[in-house]
């Protein structure tokens, strides 16, 4: 799906894309919107709380696992 998302932004295209895909987040000069405090806010990809989320698991998966199956 990036790759062709990809592709159609090369040719203009334009998206407005709801996602907690921190892979999709992840696209090169993206937009990124998250509802906060003040309303909409416009923040860094690693700012969002997806990206952290899925850091801290990636880097202690037994420790996430083990808190979601007990």
């Amino acid at each position: 799906m990036l790759r062709r998302v990809h592709e159609l932004v090369q040719d203009r295209s334009q998206f407005i894309v709801a996602t907690h895909s921190p892979i999709l987040l992840s696209y090169p000069d993206a937009w990124i919107y998250q509802i906060g405090e003040q309303g909409l806010e416009r923040v860094d990809y690693k700012q969002t709380e997806h990206f952290e989320l899925t850091r801290r698991f990636l880097n202690h998966p037994e420790r996430y696992l083990q808190t979601l199956l007990d």
